[in-house]
């Protein structure tokens, strides 16, 4: 016998990297991709619910709304705004994890997966985290765009290099300076 699909609810926000798809399930964000990063988005909710039936949400539900209005208040510059996103990414126990470690990322910083590994007591894991980020479903609310390369290249993002370096450049990443100093004039700490 079949599974039945599990119904989430889509919704799609216009932003200057292109429409960002927002998944939820009771209210909740398990997903955030990009238009065009459909296949990848549905591999990985299937993945998690297996079968998986998407349904457009109601722009009269206020919790949606409400996540909107956060979303697109990060993109027009209010960087704290995802920070109270209530998120549900699934995966493994380290998978978490290393996800939720992200949030504790400051916006307009980066750090390197061996300094995500050494936060997390497991200076050994580098490659670990390395795939754990490439299978974030939330892009920007779990934000995997502030971990960079040890010699400060930007890596792979799931949305492409573009977007990682419009999201850092909006966040005050000076990508341009050797240093990856940031607006604030914070020195950036690459200690791989």
């Amino acid at each position: 016998m079949a599974k039945a699909p599990k119904f989430l609810y889509l919704t799609n926000v216009a932003s200057p990297i292109g429409d960002v798809l927002l998944v939820t399930d009771d209210q909740v964000l398990v997903s955030l991709d990009y238009k065009g990063y459909e296949h990848r988005m549905m591999r990985l909710l299937e993945k998690r619910y297996g079968p998986v039936n998407l349904v457009e949400s109601s722009e009269q539900d206020s919790q949606i709304r409400q996540l909107t209005n956060s979303i697109q208040a990060y993109l027009a510059g209010n960087l704290t705004a995802i920070d109270t996103i209530a998120v549900n990414p699934g995966g493994t126990v380290f998978q978490a994890k290393v996800w939720q470690a992200l949030r504790s990322i400051t916006p307009g910083t980066v750090i390197s997966y061996g300094e995500l590994a050494r936060h997390l007591g497991n200076p050994a894991a580098v490659r670990a985290i390395g795939t754990t980020n490439s299978l974030n479903p939330i892009s920007i609310v779990l934000p995997c765009h502030r971990v960079i390369g040890a010699n400060g290249s930007l890596t792979g993002y799931a949305g492409g290099i573009e977007r990682k370096r419009w999201l850092l450049e909006h966040e005050g990443v000076d990508l341009a300076h050797p240093s990856l100093s940031t607006k604030h004039g914070q020195q950036l700490s690459l200690l791989d």
